[in-house]
């Protein structure tokens, strides 16, 4: 599909600059950054106030849409579970554990599928070069210039969703090993999307939105294939094939998308490039901090993927399993039978049938 190299030229024969390596990327980021902070003789509160001031664009108008999406991402998603994705998992028969789980990934892998497929359309069937040619993200930018209606609506889109996304992940979603980082990453992305099209880094915002969504897609499809290779009793081997290629297709792409294409494409041009084309950009030091706390998330949940190819391989796991649902089942399982075994010892003359509850457990609204 790539079919630009660094020595042909696109929309108005601005050329393609190559992409560089990770060595490139350290040292000329490394290079200007700390040649950006010498020079930085005024940076301080009162600067960074004066900044926002004057740079920072956004309305009482589009605040409101913001607030009004996320609260209908909240009803869509609850009406969908109770309507149709619930209703679904008992019409197949799914394990009781499968049931609870599966109209979560359902959601996700709708939405996701929806939003990749929007930013697919703007990178790859409209004039914008961005993916080809990353730097020029940040060609002709200017303080408060207009944002094209079909990037402001891919930002209200994915937005609003991850406000959203912070009040499911804490009341609605299965609450996991890394759900504490999962609502750090949520900020983050949250933070980077509402002070992008403030600051009017819009055509970046829509290149990170793509390198990212893709792996939420193939993440949710495995899991429901893993929920679905057992139900109505018996052994589906169809689901356990389509499971294994998507745990394999997500391995890959997590590398190429997060840690290949999002560093030398993103962080470059936003490290690098962005002084050539704006000398005095604003915000540079707060926009590449949070970019490179969501790669330091990315290189996190690979450590997960490296364990979960790591347990397969040596037999640990035999079949593909969500890494952070195991984990935490299987310290739960482990403290349930510590706790039967202090009960047991503790209260051998109880009467029959008299059970300790050990703990409260929350239910999620779904």
């Amino acid at each position: 599909m790539d079919t630009h190299n660094g020595d042909e030229s696109v929309d108005g024969g601005v050329a393609v600059e190559p992409m560089p390596g990770y060595v490139d990327l350290i040292t000329k980021a490394y290079t200007v950054m700390t040649s950006a902070l010498r020079n930085c003789r005024d940076c301080g509160l009162e600067l960074s106030t004066r900044t926002l001031l004057d740079n920072a664009y956004i309305t009482c108008t589009e605040m409101g849409l913001f607030f009004l999406c996320a609260v209908m991402w909240t009803q869509t998603r609850r009406g969908l579970t109770h309507c149709l994705f619930k209703p679904f998992a008992h019409w197949c028969c799914l394990q009781p554990k499968d049931t609870a789980k599966m109209p979560e990934s359902a959601w996700k892998l709708v939405f996701y599928t929806m939003s990749w497929s929007y930013s697919t359309y703007l990178l790859f069937f409209t004039h914008y070069t961005f993916f080809y040619n990353p730097p020029s993200v940040f060609y002709d930018w200017k303080s408060g210039m207009s944002v094209p209606t079909d990037i402001a609506i891919a930002y209200l889109i994915q937005g609003s969703f991850y406000g959203h996304s912070i009040y499911a992940t804490v009341y609605m979603d299965a609450w996991r090993k890394d759900s504490a980082v999962m609502v750090v990453h949520h900020v983050i992305t949250l933070a980077l999307i509402t002070f992008s099209y403030a600051f009017r880094y819009h055509n970046i915002g829509v290149l990170v939105l793509f390198l990212h969504d893709i792996n939420d897609i193939q993440l949710e499809f495995t899991k429901l294939n893993v929920y679905f290779k057992t139900r109505g009793g018996s052994y589906h081997l169809l689901n356990d094939i389509l499971s294994n290629m998507g745990s394999v297709s997500f391995s890959i792409t997590w590398f190429w998308f997060r840690l290949y294409w999002f560093p030398l494409k993103v962080l470059y041009a936003t490290c690098v490039s962005s002084l050539d084309s704006v000398p005095n950009i604003p915000f540079y030091f707060f926009f590449n901090t949070l970019l490179l706390a969501l790669l330091l998330m990315n290189i996190y949940w690979f450590l997960f993927i490296l364990l979960f190819v790591a347990k397969v391989l040596t037999g640990q796991m035999k079949e593909v399993n969500d890494v952070r649902e195991y984990e935490e089942e299987e310290a739960s399982l482990l403290a349930a039978k510590l706790a039967k075994q202090r009960s047991d010892a503790g209260h051998q003359d109880s009467e029959e049938g008299k059970h300790v509850q050990n703990g409260i457990t929350k239910e999620k609204h779904q």
